[in-house]
């Protein structure tokens, strides 16, 4: 990819900050920094320098109440258009995904080293398959930064063996299948628990087992699973589960 022309002068565009934002929800926002590599990416492809990027990524974290809950504080002096498109497409998941795409796609027609999935022409099931991976690749970036990829039961932190887990699922309602507060960051043992109804997340957040492992008699399953009943999980910097998303998970 051939990088454009730096130009920090100009003001920021609606959509340099539209790719800005969707960024912002894909990394950990400890790594919002210059030198993170995706920020340097970022910065090539809108023709601006890596700091100015992160600048930006900061801003929108002024705008984050659950950094504000931990006292983490973004960069002030964000603009006006800023919390525009926070307010636009903080809870308009699919429509952020998509436009990022199209306008990622535009800067950079070759598509070389884009990080998404190009949708392809054709028949119309290849289209939905990549519309599919694009909500799937945003979702999970999205789940497993946003608690520093470790299992929110366990503490795992190893990427490769951690799910995002939706809480109510992508067959079942289709405006939150890309939304983070949908999900869980979840080892795959712990997912398939989740998914199969072994354990569930209260409101307060704490772990429920289910009755029948409770009472299991293999040492294993009580050593692994029952144990760990009543714990209360690991929350995310960003994005925590949704109350009513677990509520539909514990009735359904």
């Amino acid at each position: 990819m051939n990088a454009r022309p730096v130009n920090d002068g100009q003001p920021w565009t609606r959509e340099q900050l539209i790719l800005a934002f969707e960024l912002y929800c894909r990394i950990p926002f400890q790594r919002t920094k210059a030198t993170d590599m995706r920020v340097k990416q970022l910065a090539s492809l809108l023709g601006r320098t890596p700091a100015s990027v992160a600048r930006k990524l900061g801003n929108f974290g002024a705008f984050d109440p659950q950094l504000a809950a931990r006292n983490i504080s973004g960069l002030t002096h964000g603009s006006k258009l800023d919390k525009a498109v926070w307010d636009e497409f903080h809870s308009n998941w699919n429509g952020l995904i998509v436009h990022a795409h199209e306008l990622r796609r535009d800067l950079q027609p070759d598509h070389s080293a884009s990080p998404l999935p190009v949708a392809p022409t054709g028949p119309s099931e290849r289209v939905v398959t990549a519309k599919q991976r694009l909500h799937q690749a945003f979702f999970r970036d999205a789940v497993l930064s946003s608690y520093n990829n470790r299992c929110c039961i366990t503490g795992l932190p190893i990427p490769e063996c951690l799910v995002a887990g939706h809480i109510i699922p992508w067959s079942v309602d289709e405006q939150r299948r890309a939304d983070p507060t949908n999900g869980v960051c979840l080892s795959a043992t712990f997912d398939c628990l989740f998914d199969t109804g072994f354990v569930t997340i209260e409101d307060n957040y704490t772990l429920r087992v289910s009755r029948s492992l409770l009472q299991s008699r293999d040492q294993a399953a009580l050593d692994v699973i029952a144990k760990r009943n009543g714990q209360t999980i690991v929350l995310p910097i960003r994005f925590a589960p949704d109350k009513e998303c677990l509520r539909w998970h514990r009735v359904t």
